[in-house]
């Protein structure tokens, strides 16, 4: 047989294995064709309201449908309607609940993040809390809502260099987030190459190491950022307190998916885990316009505590 002719032909293996993965497509076509109901979804809306604070309304509905597929996938279920009733079952909410925060929560962020804000950090709110404190005191930095690392490790940098030009200054960092999955890979520290072209030149000179492996283009912290940060679990949700009040809190970006009223309930909170002086930094989408609460406005979406 001339090549021409065997270059043509199917590899039978190659072919076998694009059938299967065509039946495998196809079943799980099948395996969703069937629409959450809108009894499913109204019991899931409030469950994520009432146990995560986030609003969940009807227009929702297609994302989280889409979202709950890998679940039905991993648990073998064949609708939402068994899903609804495993999630609801004393054995879904013991062992499926953790789950349901890793779906249903968005975790979208990246290095030196609305920057602005770390300018204001490192030339107004630092050199207050050192001229304050001085050397007598560590300082407490609380990332709340810290997704995939890369805010709690911007700070570390931002606080390191400033430690560098004031000796004695020290800091310690915690990270909290609900979803335990999403503080695993905080904790790896690990990121694509392409992250770090948010990052300073001279920092990532400093605290960035590059994988010696040129085909994985990854990047990593070093080991003298990541030991400045603690990372915990927490739900917002909950009736937490810290064990020290903190002197600077970071919570952008993470209050936009609850509502109103959950939003002050949760500002009280950080007020109340804020030493009096203390610094609290929000997203620029987000506001505190019309909630009591002990803070005065510094610069857009920097208050201090009264």
């Amino acid at each position: 047989m001339d090549k021409d002719r065997r270059a043509g032909m199917v590899d039978p293996t190659v072919a076998a294995g694009k059938i299967a993965e065509a039946a495998r497509a196809s079943r799980s076509m099948c395996m969703f064709k069937t629409e959450m109901g809108d009894s499913e979804f109204e019991r899931f809306s409030k469950l994520i309201h009432s146990e995560f604070g986030i609003k969940m309304p009807p227009s929702k509905k297609v994302l989280l449908q889409s979202r709950f597929q890998k679940r039905l996938r991993a648990l073998g279920l064949q609708s939402y309607q068994e899903y609804c009733e495993y999630v609801f079952s004393p054995e879904g909410q013991d062992k499926e609940r953790q789950h349901l925060v890793d779906v249903v929560t968005t975790n979208t962020t990246h290095f030196f993040r609305e920057p602005k804000h770390y300018d204001i950090l490192n030339e107004m709110v630092l050199p207050a809390v050192w001229k304050r404190h001085g050397t007598g005191k560590e300082i407490l930095v609380w990332s709340a809502g810290c997704s995939s690392g890369e805010e709690p490790y911007t700070l570390a940098m931002v606080l390191s260099e400033f430690a560098d030009r004031c000796q004695g200054f020290r800091f310690s960092i915690l990270a909290t987030d609900i979803s335990r999955e999403i503080l695993q890979k905080a904790m790896r520290a690990v990121y694509a190459l392409e992250k770090a072209d948010e990052i300073p030149q001279e920092m990532k000179k400093k605290y960035v190491l590059k994988s010696k492996n040129p085909e994985k283009r990854l990047i990593k912290m070093d080991k003298l950022i990541r030991n400045r940060i603690r990372f915990s679990q927490l739900n917002f949700m909950e009736n937490f307190r810290l064990q020290t009040p903190q002197d600077i809190i970071f919570c952008r970006n993470v209050v936009i998916y609850f509502d109103r009223a959950t939003q002050e309930v949760l500002f009280s909170k950080f007020c109340d885990n804020l030493n009096p002086g203390g610094y609290l930094f929000i997203g620029h989408s987000e506001s505190l316009s019309g909630m009591k609460l002990p803070l005065r406005q510094l610069a857009p979406t920097v208050f201090q505590r009264i």
